[in-house]
Order: C-alpha cells, then sequence, then structure tokens
C-alpha cells in the first residue's frame, strides 16, 4: 500500500510538472514470473536530460522490415547495379556526341552569261529535278552575237576555198612550168646543135665557093691573057669573066651564110641558156611558192576553226540564257527577280540536294581512338525524334580549328591545352523511314560502337 500511495504521489506531481510519468516498476512477484508471450511486457522508462523516454533495464527490441520496404530495398539495388552496368558498357563500348549535324551539298546557282531576267520560274522551298527551267534572260543582244558569228565563219571558209583554189593553180603552174622550161632547155639544145651543124655546113660551102672563086678568078686571068693575044674570041673571055664574078659573088653568100649560122648558133645557146635558168627557178621557187601557199591555206583554216569555236561559244551563251537546274534538289536562298540585270558568277539561287545527305559528327579527340570506317552509328535527329541507322565513312585529315580561316598558332603567347575536335563524317543507310524529312543543318547526337 505504501508503495502504492508513493506512485500515486509521484503521478500527482508529474502531472503537476508537466513532466513524463514513469512507468510502475514491477513487483518480485512480476520480476520471478515471466509474462505469456501474448501479453505485452512492461517497461519501465525515466526521463533524460533532452526530455526523450528512454528504456530502464531493458532493450527494446528492432522492428522487423516490412516486405514493401525489403522489395523497394532491392529493386533500388537492382536499378543502381543497372545503371552502373550500362554507364560502363554504354563508356566501353560507344563514343558519342551533342555537336553534330545534317550535311549536304548545296549547289549555287549563277549564271554564265549577263543580261537582263525576263522570267523567274521558281519559289523558295520548291523541289526542281534536273533540266527544270528556273531563270530566264533576255536573248536579243546573244543572238545578234550568234548572227555575227555565223557571218564571220561563213567568210572565213570563203576565204579558205579561194586560197585552196590559188594553191591548186600555183601548184598546176609550178608543174607545168617545169615541164615548159625543161622542154625549152631541150628545144634550145637541139637549136644549138643544129645552128652549130648549118655553122659547119655553111663553112663548107663558103670553102667550096672559095675554091671556085679562086678557080674562076684563075680561068678569067688566062682568058684575059689569051683575049690579049688574040688566041680567043671576046665572047669566051667575056664568059669566063662573068664566071669569075658569079663565082666571087656565091663566096660572099657563103660567107653571109656561115656568119648567119654562127649568129642563129649563139640565138640558141641563149634561148638554151633562158631555159635552163627557168627550170632551175621553177624547181627551186616552186616549191617555196607551193609552201607559202599551203601555209595560207592553213592559215585559213585555222581562221575557220576560229569562227567555229567563236559561232559555238555564241550558241552556248544563247543557250546559257535559260538558266537550269543542274541537279535534283529544293530551292532556297532565291535572290532575283523579273528586271533584274545580272552579271556572271553572281548568286541567284540555291539547290539543297535532300537525297545525298550525311552526318557531320565533331567528336573530341579522346573519342576517335577506336573509332574507324566502318563502325556501325545509330543517329539520333532531334527535329524528328527518331533514330537513323548508318556507318563511319571518314574521318577528317585534321582538326577543325586548322580549317579555320586564322588557325591557332600554338608557338606566339601562353599556350592552354584545349581539347580539339575531329570532324567524322557518318554515312546514312538508305531506304530508311523518313529520310526524306531530313535537311542539312538539323541536330543529331550520334553514337558510334567503336568495340
Amino acid at each position: 500500500m505504501a508503495i502504492e500511495a508513493e506512485m500515486t504521489n509521484s503521478e500527482s506531481r508529474a502531472a503537476v510538472s508537466g513532466a513524463p510519468r514513469a512507468t510502475e516498476a514491477p513487483t518480485n512477484d512480476e520480476r520471478m514470473t515471466p509474462a505469456p508471450d501474448s501479453a505485452p511486457r512492461k517497461k519501465q522508462t525515466e526521463p533524460n536530460d533532452s526530455g526523450a523516454e528512454r528504456s530502464a533495464g531493458q532493450t527494446q527490441p528492432k522492428k522487423k522490415m516490412s516486405p514493401r520496404t525489403r522489395a523497394l530495398a532491392i529493386v533500388g539495388a537492382i536499378v543502381i547495379a543497372l545503371g552502373g552496368a550500362i554507364y560502363w558498357y554504354h563508356g566501353t563500348f560507344y563514343e558519342d556526341t551533342d555537336d553534330a549535324q545534317i550535311d549536304g551539298y548545296i549547289s549555287n546557282i549563277s549564271p554564265r552569261v549577263g543580261g537582263t531576267v525576263t522570267a523567274v520560274h521558281v519559289e523558295d522551298n520548291q523541289k526542281v529535278n534536273p533540266g527544270q527551267v528556273l531563270v530566264e534572260l533576255d536573248p536579243t543582244d546573244l543572238r545578234v552575237a550568234r548572227d555575227q558569228a555565223r557571218a564571220a565563219l561563213a567568210q572565213a571558209e570563203a576565204q579558205l576555198r579561194a586560197e585552196e583554189s590559188n594553191t591548186a593553180v600555183t601548184e598546176t603552174s609550178n608543174q607545168t612550168l617545169v615541164a615548159t622550161s625543161s622542154s625549152d632547155v631541150a628545144s634550145g639544145q637541139a637549136g644549138v646543135a643544129e645552128a652549130e651543124q648549118s655553122v659547119a655546113q655553111a663553112n663548107a660551102q663558103a670553102k667550096q665557093a672559095q675554091a671556085d672563086a679562086e678557080l674562076a678568078q684563075t680561068e678569067k686571068d688566062r682568058a684575059d691573057q689569051l683575049y690579049q693575044s688574040g688566041a680567043i674570041a671576046r665572047a669566051e673571055f667575056d664568059s669566063r669573066t662573068a664566071a669569075a664574078e658569079a663565082a666571087s659573088a656565091k663566096l660572099d653568100a657563103a660567107q653571109k651564110a656561115v656568119e648567119a649560122a654562127r649568129r642563129r648558133v649563139e640565138e640558141e645557146a641563149a634561148k638554151a641558156h633562158a631555159a635552163t635558168s627557168r627550170l632551175h627557178e621553177a624547181k627551186v621557187n616552186g616549191p617555196e611558192t607551193l609552201d607559202a601557199k599551203r601555209a595560207t591555206v592553213d592559215l585559213r583554216k585555222a581562221s575557220v576553226d576560229a569562227a567555229k569555236s567563236a559561232l559555238e561559244q555564241a550558241e552556248l551563251n544563247l543557250s546559257y540564257a535559260t538558266i537550269v537546274a543542274p541537279v535534283k534538289g529544293i530551292v532556297g536562298k532565291r535572290a532575283v527577280n523579273v528586271g533584274d540585270r545580272v552579271t556572271v558568277g553572281q548568286s541567284l539561287l540555291g539547290i539543297t540536294q535532300i537525297d545525298k545527305l550525311w552526318v557531320t559528327a565533331d567528336f573530341r579527340e579522346t573519342q576517335v581512338r577506336h573509332m574507324q570506317p566502318g563502325q556501325r552509328t545509330t543517329v539520333h535527329v532531334d527535329a524528328l525524334g527518331r533514330d537513323f541507322d548508318g556507318q563511319v565513312e571518314s574521318i577528317a585529315a585534321a582538326t577543325g580549328s586548322r580549317y579555320s580561316v586564322l588557325p591557332p598558332e600554338n608557338a606566339s603567347g601562353n599556350y592552354v591545352k584545349v581539347v580539339q575536335r575531329l570532324p567524322v563524317r557518318i554515312r546514312l543507310n538508305p531506304g530508311q523511314p523518313d529520310m526524306d524529312r531530313l535537311r542539312p543543318g538539323m541536330s543529331v547526337e550520334p553514337k558510334v560502337r567503336v568495340k
């Protein structure tokens, strides 16, 4: 009873002071007799310095983990382990980057001749096929230039025909001159021989006439003596006198014939010499003259070729007045309108070849250690939200900084090591869905399997 009164007083004091109430202390019988498993055990607690209760005389048993908590812990451990394995696997066998984009060929269309724009047949973002008309220029000036080139060609061809005719005439004339000169030389030589024979014959006749003249003169002198002596008649004397005069005249004629024959020999010799000179001239100068004519013909042929080239260029320029699409693609950056005056090489518009696309990925230099052409690649396109399959096609020959307009010069100033990037070209496998929606410049994230 005293114990109960004391405990009652303690509880009263605790209630009054606001302190926690202590658990009743067990009796001796309670300490000796163990409580059944189903009965709850009483614990004695006493206040601590902080106001929290702590066990007195006996340790509180550990709380068992519930099945749900245990399952969550196991799942969390599996997720962490699986995440670590995936991170290790991805870091070991794959290399990826977000510094990549779709690349493609963009053909800049510019005129090959200057002129005024008369028609524009395309708009931005319009699909075009090879040979489709894009822009038309005013062809009037180009048509006039073509007509002038045709006239120049006709003139050059006429001059060529004239020179070819002259060359043929010159060649025939040279051959005729050689033949005529050869004939004249032979004729002159024959004339000289004939004249020399005439001289010999005239000399013989002159000798005969001289002998006859001397005999006639002797007969005349004898007749004169006989006539003086009266041995012969006057008629006989006159007859012999006449015979002597005739023989003398005949001798003069023979001598003149000899002189004439000699002059003829000289004439025939001069003719033969002139013919020989003409023959020599024909043989020496004829080929040179013919070569000069042939050179003129070659010059005219060259003029004809130049005129043909000029005409062909004029026709090409006329065809260039119609600007057509060289490739299949999509028109963009149109910068031409009707009435514009355009010059050669001026950019009019661009055509993007969407059927020839690839990926340019700028990997860090530490990522290309095991990278090589042919490795399988997965490319995620941000704009489409899907992946495309591809292969590493090639690795650039230099880092991107070396291709810049002002490449860095590490030999000057303070050097700071910066991880460089190497452009890697990735070829997309053909035949994949939605490839026609890809456009150059789209951001992508390629992932290359390097092991």
